[in-house]
């Protein structure tokens, strides 16, 4: 089993690394959102209709999915900053490969290959974020580095909308794969070498999955986690369709949503070192009021621009489970940071196909956060679930989770 509660690293060294790990979130998050903002003006480009081009969502997604549980299996053996570095030099590719995309199928490819290696790094990150400073702040640890995830929402997101509507929008790309590049020339300076860290194998990762505890956590991250998707990858025509105005307007609702996954990242680290179960039971039903609520308040520039903001605090889930995952994966622990990953883009495919469903069948587009608050009602289901295998589990005197 890897070990994740040694003597943490000396404060300043670990705020470096965490950096550099932050810094990968960023320019991953930034990959992942940016398309959103910039899906009109990419279809248009490549004459695909907006139908059409959620597969620009739905194939970064399926990479995300495959590349998670593959990439950690392969590279298993190997220590944790040779990972980091191989799987942002892989991102830097594919985002080279979307800056240079000519055609529909190109694109599609290229961020194939850009999603193949984001749930392997952050899932590896969160790892390594968690090992540098002692078990009472894990959840803080694991929190800064999905705070660059938020920042890329905030910041990155509205930034490559702007690049898109002005310039081009292989601008955006662009940035991101400087960045990915940045990234690995910081970990490799930065990054600390760690004589104690355990290196795991192939068979242990897998053999460690027989836990359904694992895969109920899972299940919670890939289903309850969808809504925010369903809102988030129909945001333009949200904003041009639904509050009638001008495209110019989007960086202004992106940097709000970007704001609320901030808000939301900030309170769900804190309340992942405090008690997990609650925390997860707590973001779910705040995701399905603020779901419900978005129709209502949608309609005006104010209303989209609380609206957003709240969609965006849903990003609070990623943290508890993560760290819960930390707790009951045993020696999975690689194989399963990454599978939490897989299963927020199962997550993100989910939200981007029941958004297509409401888009294609002419309900009003805002119907896509109606619709999207079935995904978190239904991850209550599996929570549910999960806390009756706790108790089951007690109740046969099998050791569980410390804060379940």
């Amino acid at each position: 089993m890897e070990n994740t509660s040694h003597t943490p690293a000396p404060a300043p060294s670990a705020a470096w690394a965490i950096f550099a790990l932050a810094l990968g979130s960023f320019a991953i998050g930034m990959s992942e959102f940016s398309i959103m903002g910039l899906l009109s003006e990419v279809c248009h480009s490549l004459s695909v209709t907006l139908a059409q081009g959620s597969q620009f969502i739905s194939a970064y997604a399926l990479g995300v999915v495959i590349g998670a549980p593959l990439f950690s299996l392969l590279t298993a053996h190997l220590p944790r900053k040779r990972q980091l570095m191989l799987f942002m030099a892989l991102f830097f590719v594919g985002n080279l490969g979307s800056v240079l995309a000519n055609s529909y199928h190109a694109l599609v490819l290229a961020r194939f290959v850009s999603g193949l290696p984001h749930g392997a790094f952050l899932g590896v990150a969160a790892l390594a974020a968690a090992a540098l400073v002692s078990p009472d702040h894990r959840g803080k640890a694991v929190g800064r580095v999905i705070l660059g995830l938020t920042l890329a929402s905030l910041l990155g997101n509205p930034l490559a909308t702007l690049l898109g509507e002005y310039i081009n929008w292989r601008w955006a790309f662009g940035v991101v794969a400087l960045l990915a590049l940045l990234d690995v020339l910081l970990i490799a300076v930065i990054f600390p070498k760690r004589g104690d860290e355990a290196v795991s194998s192939p068979l242990k990762e897998i053999k460690a999955l027989m836990n359904m505890r694992i895969w109920l956590t899972l299940g919670i991250a890939a289903i309850g986690f969808g809504g925010m998707f369903s809102v988030i990858s129909y945001i333009s025509p949200v904003v041009t369709y639904a509050v009638h105005l001008s495209h110019s307007w989007l960086p202004v609702i992106l940097f709000a949503f970007g704001l609320g996954m901030v808000a939301g990242n900030l309170a769900g680290g804190w309340a992942a070192d405090r008690k997990i179960m609650p925390a997860i039971f707590f973001v779910l039903v705040w995701s399905i009021a603020v779901l419900l609520l978005f129709p209502l308040l949608a309609p005006s520039l104010l209303g989209a621009i609380v609206g957003s903001f709240l969609i965006g605090t849903n990003l609070a889930l990623c943290a508890p489970l993560q760290v819960r995952l930390m707790q009951v994966a045993g020696k999975a622990q690689t194989l399963a940071a990454t599978l939490n990953h897989s299963a927020f883009n199962i997550a993100n495919a989910l939200g981007a196909s029941l958004g297509a469903y409401v888009v294609e069948h002419g309900y009003p587009v805002t119907y896509t956060a109606t619709y999207g608050a079935i995904l978190p009602l239904l991850g209550l289901v599996i929570f549910a679930f999960s806390l009756l295998n706790e108790r089951a589990a007690r109740y046969r005197g099998e050791p569980v989770a410390p804060e379940a």
